[in-house]
Order: structure tokens, then C-alpha cells, then sequence
């Protein structure tokens, strides 16, 4: 059940049949010179929507921006501040529960360090707050690297890469505008930089010349499978205490 496609009435309905809703975190991030911006948002949202294919599920409306770091000087990258993306994920789950929804799944298709970190961080924090509701916080990295590294040639492949190109090559090619060279940043150790383009010039971590729609295929029902897995098992899933003592 796509939420930005319901009507009231529907909502209500999908009550029924579920209280499970999986909400997509993206990105505005740099994918080299040959994907869109909006690459993280369009894998952790299609994902989503196939999954609602084969168990009882609501989809949310994606949340478009995240935390990029890495990439924050490279053209494109719009970034927001870890405590604004903490803010949105838990403001979105208390309207959600008010809703009657008491399962969620939050997905991010970005997978940047204090990206992950925020939303852990939220989801802990209402997990203390809200002692009737059930949350995974997960990445598709954290679903798919060990299954997908069967699949991928690039030993070293994280960004913008064979991974997430075989992925767009395969659900939205009319937005794949050629390919990149293969890159792998190199940064100091240990020192903050301001302007990590200049260590990283083409923003790409991979070699996306290795990318097929055919490895974006079975890269996405291998995430897929994993999602209506973790579905089945936050539903049943039951802690000996509800808190902390």
C-alpha cells in the first residue's frame, strides 16, 4: 500500500490488514557524472514498493534529503544537519503511531556514517519514548553485502559504482547518462578536510563500468527478500522487558 496513492478511506482499511510501515530514506547526493542525484531515494523506495507486493505493508513517501559528508562539495549534494534528519524521522514516526501504525521499517538507501548513526540514534531514542512500537533501522548495504558480493566483480565497490548502477541500469535506465571512470578516494588519515572533492575529484567509489541492468536485477530481489523477511520478523518479534529498568 503506496500511502501517497491512498485515499482516507483506504487508509483506514489498510489498518486492518496491517500496522507495519516501511519508510524510505534517501538522498540529494553526487553519483559520479553518469546517475541522478536522487539515486539513494529511487533504490530504498522501489525496494519498498515490491515488497508491499508480497506482504501486507504500508510504503511511505520517501524522505528525499539526508547527511552527506563525503560529498557535500561536490555539485549536486544537497545536505542536511544529523540533528534535522533525527528531528524529521521522529516527528514522522510519533504522527505515524498517532495514525495506529506500531511497526516500522526505516530503510535508508544512503548509507553515509553519521547518515546511519542519526537515524540509529532516533529510532533508540523513540523506542524509550513510545513503549508500544516495534523499529528496524537498516541500510541495503546492511541487507545485501553479503549475498550481493557474489554478484559484484568490484572488490572495493561502495559508491556510484558497478553496485548502484547495475541498480538504476535496471529500475529507471533512461536516467543512466553513460558511465564514469573507475575511482577510489584517498584520504588523509585522520585529518578533516574541508573540501573532500579535492581528494575525491570524480565522486565515484567503484568501477560502474562493470554495471549490467541484469546485476541491478538480482541485486534488488536479493534486498527485496530481505525486507519482507525483516517484515515477518519485527511482527513477531517480543521482548522479554518492554524497558529498561
Amino acid at each position: 500500500m503506496i500511502i501517497e496513492e491512498l485515499t482516507m478511506p483506504e487508509f483506514e482499511e489498510g489498518l486492518k490488514r496491517t500496522r507495519t510501515v516501511y519508510i524510505p530514506f534517501g538522498s540529494v547526493e553526487e553519483h559520479g557524472a553518469h546517475l541522478p542525484l536522487s539515486t539513494d531515494t529511487i533504490h530504498a523506495y522501489e525496494v519498498g514498493k515490491r515488497a508491499s507486493q508480497l506482504v501486507p505493508l504500508f510504503v511511505a513517501p520517501p524522505v528525499h534529503y539526508g547527511n552527506c559528508r563525503s560529498t557535500s562539495c561536490h555539485p549536486g549534494t544537497i545536505s542536511i544537519r544529523t540533528v534535522t534528519l533525527k528531528a524529521l524521522l521522529k516527528d514522522i514516526v510519533r504522527s505515524m503511531r498517532s495514525q495506529g501504525l506500531r511497526n516500522f521499517i526505516i530503510l535508508s538507501g544512503h548509507a553515509g556514517g553519521a547518515h546511519r548513526m542519526s537515524l540509529q540514534d532516533a529510532g533508540e531514542e523513540l523506542m524509550s519514548e513510545l513503549l508500544d512500537i516495534r523499529m528496524a533501522v537498516v541500510t541495503e548495504y546492511d541487507l545485501a553485502v553479503g549475498e550481493g558480493r557474489e554478484i559484484i566483480e568490484t572488490a572495493d565497490d561502495s559508491h556510484a559504482g558497478e553496485i548502484e548502477t547495475s541498480r538504476i541500469l535496471q529500475s529507471h535506465p533512461h536516467l543512466v547518462k553513460g558511465t564514469s571512470p573507475e575511482e577510489y578516494p584517498s584520504f588523509p588519515t585522520g585529518i578533516i578536510v574541508r573540501n573532500k572533492r579535492n581528494y575525491w575529484p570524480g565522486g565515484v567509489w567503484g568501477n560502474p563500468t562493470k554495471a549490467s541492468a541484469e546485476k541491478g536485477r538480482r541485486l534488488e530481489e536479493l534486498v527485496v527478500a530481505k525486507v519482507v523477511d525483516l517484515v515477518r520478523a519485527l511482527e513477531e518479534f517480543d521482548e522479554l522487558r518492554v524497558s529498561c529498568p
